[in-house]
């Protein structure tokens, strides 16, 4: 490796933009090839679906990661189609069987956490916030045993869609609910979106945190781009990170129609301002 090249061994990925093109083992094989190591690999059929992955297949799954000494870290899933504090109890059903199912595949792949959105609101008419907070400390109370069977975590993220878009009302919900095991993703696009103070939002997820979900948006429009490309101010997201205990690495969920190419510019952009000083390197590691 060059002295101007990133290392790309201090960044995970996730494969928000593969789930419609490669399977998961297809994806992380191209993924590891340019040098990546970890992961955040999304649920989506076709890519990777906890129906669709019997007892075999995670077999296999999990020997592809141990024999190309790959991690990953954490599942995820489009929050469009599901909603743990819906009004509908149908919905509400519905949607915790879908997460409990990507909990207990978390827990046969060995990631460390699933992350989840608190739920959304309608937003014409939206119900209010106390009952909403009181479906999703329900949702809680179903999902939280199923984590601790799995050996796993809840993460819940900053999602400008859900009611609680925000660190302060996010971890307030949280401090309420009690369970200092439910960790936090802290997304700086989505605090960005919302005009978020992100260093106040980084102060106050921090004793939670767990990841950082890192792309680029503009204010008037709600993306994850490629870094530089909107209104996130990366440099000043680097010295805040550094001044936290955080050191892991950051997780670029990059969605662009050419993500090979969104994910290595912004590996370059990223390291160009110091990120790559964020995470251990995979020889500090084993040294460790």
């Amino acid at each position: 490796m060059s002295a101007a090249e990133p290392d790309r061994a201090r960044y995970a990925v996730n494969t928000y933009s593969y789930t419609m093109s490669h399977t998961a083992i297809d994806c992380l094989t191209r993924l590891a090839g340019r040098g990546y190591t970890e992961f955040e690999l999304m649920m989506y059929p076709g890519h990777a679906w906890p129906a669709d992955l019997g007892p075999a297949a995670r077999r296999r799954m999990v020997r592809f990661l141990e024999r190309n000494k790959l991690v990953v870290r954490t599942l995820n899933q489009p929050n469009i189609d599901i909603n743990i504090a819906a009004a509908t109890p149908q919905m509400r059903v519905y949607s915790l069987g879908i997460v409990r199912s990507v909990i207990e595949l978390a827990g046969d792949l060995g990631a460390e956490g699933v992350v989840i959105g608190p739920g959304k609101a309608n937003p014409l008419f939206p119900a209010r916030v106390d009952r909403m907070t009181d479906l999703f400390f329900k949702a809680l109370d179903k999902l939280l045993p199923v984590a601790r069977r799995a050996g796993t975590r809840l993460l819940v993220e900053n999602m400008p869609f859900c009611f609680l878009p925000d660190a302060d009302s996010m971890t307030a919900a949280l401090e309420r609910y009690g369970a200092d095991e439910i960790g936090v993703v802290y997304d700086i696009a989505n605090a960005e979106f919302i005009r978020e103070d992100i260093a106040a939002g980084l102060q106050r997820v921090a004793p939670r945190l767990h990841s950082v979900h890192v792309s680029d948006t503009g204010h008037r429009v709600y993306r994850h781009d490629p870094v530089g490309t909107g209104r996130v101010r990366f440099k000043r997201v680097r010295d805040l990170l550094m001044a936290l205990p955080h050191r892991r690495r950051p997780i670029l969920e990059i969605i662009a129609p050419d993500a090979d190419a969104g994910i290595e510019s912004s590996v370059a952009a990223l390291s160009r301002m110091g990120w790559d000083s964020i995470a251990p390197s995979l020889s500090e590691e084993n040294n460790q």
